[in-house]
């Protein structure tokens, strides 16, 4: 028997191409489950084969466990005054074993071995499909549509199988059984069943990739794709700059009479392509982005990392898109919040930001309407700017000499720093009461902040809604709701 043991799994290991290893745990776990049928399925057994003569041991394990544990179970565990009675040098968390007559590997053996090699065949087979296309995620792979399961395309890609799920697919694209597809291979995971190679069409990293292919500049670095966003099937932009000033990036992508561009449009069902230049400056990069819509005048602001473009009303269909597409695929590419506004629009936005400006200048600074109008006029916007910007550029101003800029500069970090002992104050007399700071998941600079914004007790805690909790002070949906039910306690009592 112990020959054909080794007969065994050299063979199946050759057939299956797996590690013969792999077969002698199968074998292994076989025989524990054969013994435990045998002799009790709680009984902790293991079995080890002889690698080279293929002998095998079956033994019996004890936990070797503290004589005060709680839990006891006899059947796999043993007490340390029990153990050390045969074995004094014994150990906690050790184990005592015992030799038992091993089973017979005979038919019943045989089929529990069967069943359990043909899993851990499948198993490391799985497990190789994931090491070797691991090393290709994020390239372009194609393969043969096998079926449809669902919506989603079920792809052969020879040895292994990938999913195309449907929502991955590109609208009205018809796919069907014994089509070739090409696609990016977004992700490769270990799961239990199905395919485990996941496809998308969809995504701008195909529309880059493909490009990668059909360019050769993008391959050696003379030329570099910065970003893209797609509107699958519909319209996309690709970003691109060169690395060598003699190379035109956006015509070598295009390529000659349009051939280099047209075999991605075509790959891509006849997805229209914008390519623009990328620009280190956010607001030449947005320009390029909304093209082909010409740009009349831009305003950056920084804190809200939002932009408004100003287009002439013959570009603002333009600018906008169908639906919004051009706007929506340039704020994707640049990262920035485009705003699309006319002429009339962006002066009646400014004239509306310039009279907020003005009223808190006279208000806050105890100006006059034509001081705050002249530092409206000079680009001022709020109290810090008149505070901070340096004296010589104020000087500059005409109508502001030196003693004017010194008294308004004055004035305006009096006012900053009257709002921060306000805020200050505000704060230390908003102290959370025991209640609150002695909830379980509470802490003290939640506590506080809490109390900043009138949440002093645990029954104003209580009132809230978890949404409310979450937007006020910025924690996530899961604390916020055992906070708020553990404040309500005291309501089901």
């Amino acid at each position: 028997m112990s020959r054909e043991l080794l007969y065994l799994a050299d063979a199946v290991a050759h057939e299956k191409d797996v590690d013969r290893e792999v077969i002698f745990q199968a074998l292994e776990a076989s025989l524990v489950s054969a013994s435990k049928k045998k002799y009790g399925q709680d009984w902790h057994i293991a079995v080890d084969v002889d690698r080279k003569t293929g002998d095998y041991v079956t033994r019996r394990l004890w936990e070797v466990v503290a004589d005060e544990s709680v839990g006891f179970e006899a059947d796999q565990q043993i007490r340390l005054s029990d153990a050390r009675q045969a074995r004094p040098d014994v150990e906690l968390g050790t184990y005592v074993e015992e030799v038992l007559p091993a089973v017979e590997f005979g038919r019943i053996a045989a089929q529990t071995a069967k069943q359990v090699i043909v899993q851990k065949v499948r198993d490391a087979e799985r497990d190789r499909i994931v090491s070797d296309f691991a090393l290709r995620k994020g390239d372009i792979i194609s393969g043969l549509v096998k079926r449809l399961e669902k919506g989603n395309a079920i792809v052969d890609m020879g040895r292994a199988e990938a999913i195309l799920p449907k929502e991955e697919m590109m609208p009205r694209e018809a796919i069907r059984p014994g089509d070739r597809v090409r696609a990016h291979l977004q992700d490769v995971r270990r799961v239990q069943r199905g395919p485990q190679l996941f496809l998308s069409r969809t995504s701008p990293e195909l529309l880059i990739k493909l490009f990668a292919q059909e360019v050769p500049e993008i391959g050696n670095g003379m030329i570099e794709i910065m970003g893209a966003a797609r509107d699958p099937g519909l319209r996309a932009k690709l970003a691109v700059r060169s690395n060598e000033p003699r190379v035109d990036p956006v015509g070598a992508c295009v390529g000659l009479r349009g051939n280099r561009v047209q075999t991605v449009v075509n790959e891509l069902k006849g997805e229209r392509i914008d390519i623009v230049i990328w620009a280190a400056d956010p607001a030449s990069y947005v320009i390029n982005a909304l093209s082909p819509a010409e740009v009349s005048s831009i305003v950056v602001d920084e804190n809200a990392h939002s932009m408004d473009v100003v287009v002439g009303p013959e570009h603002l269909s333009q600018a906008i898109g169908r639906g919004g597409q051009n706007v929506r695929l340039a704020t994707q590419l640049t990262g920035w919040t485009i705003n699309i506004l006319t002429e009339e629009e962006a002066q009646t936005k400014r004239n509306e930001e310039e009279s907020t400006s003005l009223h808190h200048f006279i208000q806050e600074l105890g100006v006059d309407e034509d001081l705050a109008g002249l530092l409206v006029s000079e680009g001022f916007t709020s109290i810090e700017e008149v505070a901070y910007v340096p004296v010589a550029e104020m000087m500059e101003i005409e109508g502001l000499d030196e003693n004017l800029v010194g008294e308004l500069r004055r004035r305006a970090r009096d006012v900053l720093l009257n709002k921060a002992i306000a805020q200050e104050e505000q704060v230390a007399l908003s102290e959370p009461a025991e209640d609150l700071l002695s909830l379980k998941d509470m802490d003290k600079g939640l506590a506080h902040l809490l109390a900043s914004k009138g949440v002093v007790t645990s029954e104003d805690l209580a009132e809230l809604a978890t949404s409310e909790l979450c937007e006020m002070v910025g924690v996530d949906a899961e604390r916020a709701k055992a906070l708020i039910l553990e404040a309500r306690a005291p309501w089901f009592v």
